[in-house]
Formats: structure tokens, sequence, C-alpha cells
């Protein structure tokens, strides 16, 4: 079982290198886990692949804001997406509800 990271809509992780696969969703999801922000900015590992190394973001929380950066994925205009901001709410919602999908 893998993560699937959704960026509006855009698979980010397939679109960064369709090699790689995200990493387990206990592991990423879980409360407190590497996807969940604070105040101090930190670096987490999302996927990996077979030879192919892995995909990390930079998670940190500014103000009412997620941020993910250090990102280089396709958008859907065809520009380099290198930054994704998300309400802290909405967020943290969506983070519980997908760990709460991968333990059934």
């Amino acid at each position: 079982m893998h993560t699937y990271l959704f960026v509006d809509g855009l698979d980010l992780v397939a679109r960064s290198d369709s090699r790689m696969v995200g990493l387990e969703p206990r592991r990423l999801l879980r409360p407190g886990g590497p996807l969940y922000p604070g105040d101090m900015p930190r670096t987490v590992e999302v996927a990996a692949g077979a030879g192919v190394g892995g995909l990390a973001v930079r998670v940190r929380l500014r103000g009412e804001a997620v941020i993910w950066s250090g990102l280089m994925f396709p958008g859907l205009g065809g520009g380099v997406v290198g930054e994704v901001r998300f309400r802290v709410g909405r967020y943290l919602g969506e983070v519980e509800l997908a760990y709460a999908a991968a333990l059934k």
C-alpha cells in the first residue's frame, strides 16, 4: 500500500517521476507524523523508487497556511509548480481522513 498525494487534482508523485510511488500511508499520515506541519520547517521524503532515489517536500506552517516547497512538477498550465499552500484546517482534515482510510 502506498500514499497518493494530489495537489489541485494532479498526482504529485507520478508527475514528479512516474517511476516512484508514495511511501506507506501509516508512516506519512499518522497523527503527529511527517506531514503534520510544525513551527519548524522540515524536509519529508514522500516517495521512493527502485534505482531512482526519493522525492521530498519541505513542510512548514506559516500562520493559517501549510506550505509545501521544494517541488518541481508540471502544473495544469504546463508551468513548473515549486510551492503549494493549503489552509491548515482543511489540510489536517484531509490527512486525518486519509490516515483513517489506511487503517481499514
